[in-house]
């Protein structure tokens, strides 16, 4: 037998019997005491033996509040394991309520299917992805639809254009993102110039890394890091705020006003990104050449003058076109992806954080897909 402290506070006593190990609880089982309670169970359940059942008898239970009936129940949880079977007796009706009342409340747990992975479950999974690729196409592709529509729509009837929302987005999108896009870009081009340093140093042409770091500013680093930096950061916001409007439900009140959600939040946001991206792309090739200028003037001592007159002697008006001819393209693609995510939010704030992240991935993906449509297109015609 074992004992703990007297009946005026919380104990137990513990014996065995033909029945099974008995645990008599005594004195108060409450808040007061609950910091010394899961440890007196541990004490009375540990070494259960041979033991054939579990009993806990409350003749001599002076008091229980919620406090000791969760312990109690938690280590009830603990002992079903093993398997021995587990009763109470002896438990007044104002105690008993207690345990009833947490066994109603406490929630099953769910045994978790691991899938066997098997040659059907990964087809299964393949033609799942498949269906949802084309469902996804089919919607992209009308949403494509409606945008060319309205702006069929404003360009015939211009007094429905939102000028005042286009010059707000510019200015959130283009002004505010400036710093940091051209800060970007001249510490990117700080590593193009080391590394191509590094690299032709081995044959005596440390010179060519002023064409190297150009070159890959003018046609590529500069409006495709540009890119990637307004969809992670404008293009999050537009399907963040568009998603928020959908949840409140904000969306479905303006259809019920007669309003067009389509001309009021995506199509100012589709021609703020047009403007803004080809701007931004343009200084921040003026910041990763001043990159370059720095970079180089240090590494190899180059000065200004030389590092002018090699940029001009190694690229030609091409070489800065194609920059920034992608860049109205990669804005449309970046508006488009991020209004569409918006527009598909639905059900709970958990759908806008989906949704925002998925509009982030898919405009990443977007543009470096698009990228690399347009080199193929320049080399075929020898731009």
């Amino acid at each position: 037998m074992q004992n703990s402290e007297d009946n005026k506070t919380a104990s137990f006593t513990r014996h065995e019997t033909d029945e099974g190990l008995i645990i008599e609880l005594k004195g108060c089982w409450v808040l007061e005491n609950a910091k010394k309670l899961p440890h007196m169970l541990d004490t009375a359940a540990d070494d259960l033996g041979d033991a054939s059942a579990i009993i806990f008898d409350g003749s001599e239970l002076d008091k229980i509040d919620t406090s000791g009936a969760i312990v109690v129940h938690d280590k009830l949880k603990d002992l079903e394991e093993t398997g021995i079977p587990i009763r109470f007796r002896n438990l007044e009706e104002k105690h008993s309520r207690y345990f009833q009342m947490l066994e109603n409340t406490n929630p099953q747990k769910e045994k978790v299917h691991t899938p066997e992975i098997t040659t059907v479950y990964l087809l299964n999974r393949l033609g799942e992805a498949s269906v949802n690729l084309l469902f996804l196409i089919r919607d992209l592709l009308h949403y494509f639809g409606q945008i060319c529509v309205e702006i069929v729509k404003s360009i015939l009837n211009p007094s429905q254009f939102r000028l005042r929302s286009v010059v707000r987005h510019v200015h959130e999108a283009g002004i505010d993102a400036l710093p940091i896009v051209m800060l970007m870009a001249f510490l990117i081009s700080i590593v193009l110039a080391y590394q191509g340093v590094v690299q032709l140093r081995a044959f005596g042409a440390e010179i060519f890394t002023v064409n190297l770091t150009a070159i890959s500013i003018l046609r590529e680093m500069g409006v495709l890091l540009t890119a990637i930096m307004v969809a992670g950061r404008s293009g999050s916001a537009f399907a963040a705020e568009i998603g928020v409007m959908k949840l409140n439900e904000e969306v479905d009140a303006m259809n019920t006003m007669g309003l067009n959600p389509m001309q009021i939040l995506v199509l100012p946001r589709i021609c703020a990104l047009v403007i803004v991206l080809p701007v931004l792309t343009f200084f921040a090739d003026i910041a990763g050449l001043i990159g370059g200028a720095f970079s180089i003037a240090l590494l190899v001592d180059i000065p200004l003058e030389r590092f002018i007159e090699q940029t001009r002697n190694g690229i030609t008006v091409w070489t800065f076109l194609t920059g920034m001819i992608k860049a109205p393209f990669f804005g449309f693609l970046i508006a488009f992806v991020a209004t569409h995510c918006g527009m598909m939010v639905k059900g709970s704030a958990e759908s806008v954080g989906n949704m925002t992240t998925s509009s982030v991935v898919k405009a990443i993906f977007l543009v470096i897909f698009a990228d690399a449509l347009f080199s193929m297109l320049f080399v075929k015609l020898g731009i």
